[in-house]
């Protein structure tokens, strides 16, 4: 299973300053980002979420092209599973971990991961299409540009082919709770920006855009059918809160259960720290 990259022009320069902040950032925190197996539960319960959407929408194995692998946690995963994934990510030492990851997890033959950002697709070489597209965790939000990802997704994914995103939206109402309790107006604004803004992290800075569902639909419409989508972490709390579990473990796993059962229903859908997305290929 191996792909070959094409040459491309590089982006704009303040593009590439952006893009090159945020690789470095994310390349500053490859080595212990989520630990052996993922050290922070909330990821854990959002990223089993997403796994339950991704075996829904491919249910027989099948070619996979996963955007933004990070330490490869999904992708050996959906390869224990029997797909075979193009693992990408613009972080070469992300890239790094995904791949001995798939090399302790014996699917080394399944895996095959590779240095290229989600606004580099034009790289990869047409050829068998994939069934598939999926990205977790926000990495589509650090992009400039989701039509060019859409055309490339339509491009090199089959006719009817999904593409599953969880995606950070606009109106996470716990984390407007969280920062109007400190009476920090700045950080809840960042959210409601109409560009990318800089987000810092581990003392580097990642360059982010953030959507509702339906303006990130606009840019894909073209060339994919809307599915389906939901709230992720509507009423469960977003990642960086571990306090709410830690306390009230039981209440958590209440809130969860019922993040599940209503997360779909209009309004609810628009909200929460992330939402989930699913698109068929025209």
């Amino acid at each position: 299973m191996n792909i070959s990259l094409t040459t491309r022009d590089a982006p704009a320069k303040s593009m590439a300053a952006a893009l090159l902040e945020t690789r470095e950032a994310f390349d500053s925190v490859a080595a212990d980002y989520d630990g052996p197996r993922g050290n922070n539960s909330l990821i854990q319960d959002m990223r089993q979420e997403m796994w339950r959407w991704l075996d829904a929408s491919f249910p027989r194995a099948g070619r996979l092209l996963e955007l933004g692998c990070g330490t490869g946690l999904d992708a050996i995963r959906m390869a224990e599973r029997g797909h075979y994934i193009t693992a990408t990510d613009w972080s070469p030492l992300m890239v790094s971990r995904t791949d001995a990851r798939a090399e302790r997890a014996c699917v080394r033959q399944r895996v095959q991961a590779l240095a290229l950002g989600a606004h580099e697709l034009d790289r990869l070489e047409g050829g068998t299409p994939y069934d598939g597209a999926y990205s977790n965790l926000g990495a589509l939000n650090c992009l400039p540009d989701l039509r060019a990802v859409s055309r490339e997704c339509a491009r090199l994914i089959r006719r009817g082919g999904r593409l599953v995103f969880s995606v950070i939206g606009r109106w996470c109402p716990w984390e407007i709770g969280h920062y109007a309790r400190r009476g920090d107006w700045t950080r809840i604004r960042v959210r409601f920006a109409r560009r990318m803004v800089p987000v810092r992290m581990n003392g580097r800075t990642v360059w982010t855009s953030y959507w509702t569902p339906r303006e990130f639909y606009r840019a894909f419409a073209d060339e994919f059918t809307l599915e389906h989508y939901r709230g992720l972490c509507v009423l469960a709390p977003p990642p960086y809160l571990t306090w709410v579990k830690e306390r009230h473990p039981r209440g958590y796993e209440q809130l969860w259960r019922w993040d599940r059962r209503i997360a779909g229903l209009p309004v609810l859908r628009l909200i929460g720290d992330h939402f989930l997305i699913v698109m068929a290929r025209r």
